[in-house]
C-alpha cells in the first residue's frame, strides 16, 4: 500500500518570454512520513531547479489507485463508485475510490481507466474525471547498489 504525499514547491521559474516569476507547483511522492515526503521532493526536483525553492506545503494525498501511462503529460483525478449488494436489505451500496490517471487528453484518461480496471470483478461506475495541476508524480523506487 502506497502512502502518497502531495507536496507544494515554490521557485522563481524563467517564463517562455525570458521574465522570471515565482510559481508553487504541486508534486506527488510516494513516502512513509511527512518528513520522509519533505526529503524525497527535495532529493526528487533539486536536478530541475536551479536557485533557491521551498517546499510550501505537504498534505496526504487519498489515492487508491494510480495508472501511469508514459505517453501521458498530464494527470487525472478519477472517482470511482464500487457497487455491492447488501445481501441482507437486497440494497445497492456505493463505496468510492480516487484513482489518478496519467494521460493527455481526458478521453485517453477514460480509456486507460477503464484498461486499468478490466481485471476488477466489482461493477463500478466512473463518477467524475478531472485534470489536476500535478507536475510529476513519483513512485518509491528501492536505490540499486
Amino acid at each position: 500500500m502506497n502512502n502518497w504525499f502531495e507536496c507544494k514547491v515554490s521557485y522563481d521559474k524563467m517564463m517562455e518570454n525570458g521574465i522570471q516569476k515565482k510559481v508553487t507547483e504541486p508534486y506527488l511522492v510516494d513516502a512513509l512520513s511527512f518528513t520522509e515526503a519533505e526529503a524525497r521532493i527535495i532529493e526528487e526536483i533539486k536536478p530541475y531547479i536551479s536557485g533557491e525553492y521551498t517546499v510550501a506545503d505537504i498534505k496526504r494525498a487519498r489515492l487508491n489507485e494510480i495508472f501511469f501511462n508514459e505517453n501521458g503529460d498530464r494527470y487525472y483525478r478519477a472517482k470511482v463508485y464500487f457497487i455491492t449488494l447488501d445481501e441482507k436489505s437486497g440494497a445497492e451500496k456505493k463505496s468510492a475510490a480516487n484513482m489518478l490517471v496519467q494521460a493527455s487528453t481526458i478521453q485517453e484518461a477514460m480509456t486507460a481507466l477503464e484498461e486499468g480496471m478490466k481485471g476488477t470483478l466489482a461493477d463500478y461506475v466512473v463518477a467524475s474525471m478531472a485534470e489536476t495541476s500535478l507536475m510529476d508524480v513519483f513512485p518509491f523506487a528501492p536505490k540499486e547498489k
